[in-house]
């Protein structure tokens, strides 16, 4: 019996590898535009990146803005006069090339989708998902992807899950399940919106007592007994 035929999955670290992604994107701006590459500045600009997507979820500022504060964080942590929006470009165009994926995405999607409609749910730059969706093996089983960009409104608020169901024919809130490893966007949406939900945690990090978690995973594969 399918107990969720409708699956709502997010993209990043929840199919797609983005931390190995992000990694390579890193070195390609480092490259393009004469930047020093360490470990030391890695986490430099992982930590204005991180800072302007938990704004991004809090709903403080636009997406526009998140993608060129960060470099411009990041460039005055290093005192080196670059242009933001070329960093920007070179990184986003890199990351919309990168199709690498967690361990068991491919499997669990051609698998779930025979008997499942797999959904990509994703706060992500619009134009680097459909690059990288495009290119990747997980395209033939995914129904359709929706963007924050496009829907007028991210996660976790419940403006963009409302958009999700105006768009999906026969979706309800007892018939689908949001997987997702993110607990500020995925998990707190999935609240806000009354979603069952399933919390992708392979590092296996404690559980927090304030929101609700249906279920927890490690491992993708654990959502066969699920759904």
């Amino acid at each position: 019996m399918i107990r969720y035929p409708y699956l709502l999955l997010d993209a990043d670290n929840t199919l797609f590898d983005f931390d190995r992604g992000n990694r390579n994107a890193f070195h390609r701006v480092c490259m393009e535009h004469d930047l020093p590459e360490s470990d030391e500045t890695f986490r430099m600009y992982e930590s204005c990146n991180n800072a302007m997507w938990r704004a991004f979820d809090r709903g403080e500022c636009t997406k526009d803005f998140l993608v060129l504060e960060r470099f411009r964080m990041f460039l005055d942590l290093l005192g080196i006069v670059r242009d933001p929006a070329a960093c920007n470009h070179t990184h986003l165009t890199a990351l919309g090339q990168s199709t690498l994926l967690l361990p068991y995405a491919e499997e669990v999607c051609r698998t779930l989708s025979k008997g499942h409609r797999l959904y990509l749910v994703t706060n992500a730059v619009a134009a680097v998902q459909k690059s990288r969706l495009a290119r990747s093996t997980l395209a033939p089983y995914i129904t359709d992807v929706f963007i924050s960009e496009e829907a007028g409104a991210s996660k976790p608020s419940r403006a963009y899950f409302n958009y999700v169901f105006a768009h999906i024919d026969g979706l309800a809130p007892d018939n689908c399940l949001l997987v997702g490893d993110s607990l500020s966007s995925d998990i707190l949406g999935a609240n806000n919106a009354g979603l069952p939900c399933c919390w992708y945690n392979p590092k296996r990090q404690p559980r927090p007592e304030e929101l609700r978690i249906d279920y927890e995973i490690a491992d993708l594969r654990e959502l066969y007994d699920i759904v």
